[in-house]
């Protein structure tokens, strides 16, 4: 087991460089089984457990995956040889799903166990399922919660999805690429690694256009062919760093970001006080003394996104006044309230708000990481408070998070890894 120790109250200066989008990550690693090809991804963030976890699942159905440097992988799709994922791979990823749209959309058959990933409360794939069917599939849960989805020949077909869902957007886009026709997905999704995959089957030789709006049209062919593409930075990385900045009265410059994905949190930071500059490829946030309160609702991009709420509390849990968060896509995002209660925080949760009534400031304690952005904002929590924060359960944090002690110890930060005694005696293997 291990645990971040972070002696707080020191400010972050200097710079920082952002990784690959690991949103974009897990769905263009599977997307290059699509081609009886070689793909080359630059910009890839290896060392993450999601990702090291996505290129496992494609290297245990016969692709070949290797890295030629550290944010490069090659993935030789050639010696595929399986069109099945189990859950011992999929139980650890929620991202695992997208297997199902790219084995169907290279087989037409793909058995894919439920995945597993941060538990944030109930994510159904009956918007999925409703797309599959739409292009021809039969889909049957077996037992085990073993998804196999069947087609004697996909083709293109109208799909309204009922709820906005990024899962939905980028696995029925994948499904659809290689299908007979024209598919329409229309309230689709408009995050930016959508955009991102469209563009990555667009250089591999498929027909998407209207990725980033809510219709998206996909043309089918009849083949793909191996390329070499760079994902996007990760926004919700950037953000992360930028809330860091902000809640330690610190001036960092966040490297290689897109600012116009980052349009609604710096909007937001602006209305608390503090100072942000945009340039082409960077981002320069200066905290301003103590922040003024505001209201967040977390939405489907462009909205807030709710990968940023649990930091963006953190911050407001030091604003002067009372502030209010409405949490409008998971209703479990709130879990990491109990840590931040512990560390001095004045928080009431009501369902899917939460009033923040902002504190001088927060107190180092002991406390755990419930789930991935959960434990950013416990990283940022501690890195802003009076005394010593211990965090436990990191390894959510590792699933998102590229080199976070060697980046924050770069900016100043007092934080540490370091090994502890499992207590049960069995280490955790996850």
């Amino acid at each position: 087991m291990e645990k971040f120790v972070i002696n707080g109250g020191t400010e972050l200066h200097g710079t920082v460089n952002i990784s690959g989008a690991k949103n974009a990550a897990v769905a263009i690693i599977p997307a290059a089984v699509l081609c009886d090809d070689i793909c080359v991804i630059e910009n890839i963030p290896s060392s993450i457990s999601d990702v090291v976890m996505m290129m496992r699942m494609l290297e245990s159905i016969g692709a070949k995956v290797s890295l030629r440097n550290k944010s490069t992988i090659e993935i030789d799709s050639r010696t595929i040889h399986s069109d099945s994922v189990n859950y011992e791979f999929t139980k650890h990823l929620r991202a695992s799903y997208y297997l199902l749209g790219a084995l169907l959309g290279r087989y037409s058959h793909a058995k894919v166990a439920m995945p597993g990933g941060c538990d944030l409360g109930v994510r159904p794939i009956d918007q999925h399922i409703k797309g599959f069917e739409a292009l021809g599939a039969q889909v049957n849960i077996e037992e085990n919660a073993i998804v196999d989805a069947h087609a004697e020949e996909l083709r293109g077909g109208p799909v309204y999805l009922d709820v906005v869902s990024v899962g939905a957007t980028i696995n029925i886009m994948l499904a659809a690429v290689k299908a007979k026709g024209m598919t329409v997905i229309e309230n689709a999704a408009k995050e930016p690694h959508i955009v991102d995959l469209a563009n990555f089957l667009n250089t591999m030789g498929a027909d998407i256009r209207g990725a980033g709006t809510d219709t998206i049209k996909i043309r089918g062919v009849e083949s793909l062919h191996g390329c070499t593409y760079s994902i996007i930075p990760d926004q919700i990385e950037a953000g992360t760093y930028m809330l860091a900045a902000a809640a330690t009265n610190g001036d960092v410059i966040i490297n290689n970001v897109i600012p116009k994905h980052l349009e609604s949190i710096s909007t937001k930071l602006l209305e608390c006080g503090v100072k942000v500059e945009e340039y082409d490829e960077c981002i320069r946030v200066c905290g301003n003394g103590r922040i003024n309160r505001c209201n967040i609702k977390t939405m489907p991009h462009p909205g807030f996104p709710t990968d940023m709420q649990p930091q963006m509390a953190v911050l407001l849990s030091v604003a002067k006044g009372t502030s209010i968060i409405s949490e409008g896509i998971w209703e479990n995002r709130y879990r990491y309230v109990e840590q931040l209660l512990r560390m001095g925080a004045s928080i009431k949760v009501d369902g899917k708000l939460a009033v923040i009534e902002g504190v001088e400031y927060l107190k180092g304690a002991p406390v755990r990481a419930d789930d991935l952005r959960a434990g950013a904002a416990m990283i940022i929590a501690g890195l802003m408070a009076h005394g010593t924060t211990e965090i436990e359960d990191i390894l959510h944090i590792d699933r998102g998070y590229e080199n976070v002690v060697e980046k924050l110890t770069g900016l100043g930060a007092d934080i540490q890894r370091i090994d502890v005694p499992d207590p049960t005696g069995i280490r955790n293997a996850g």
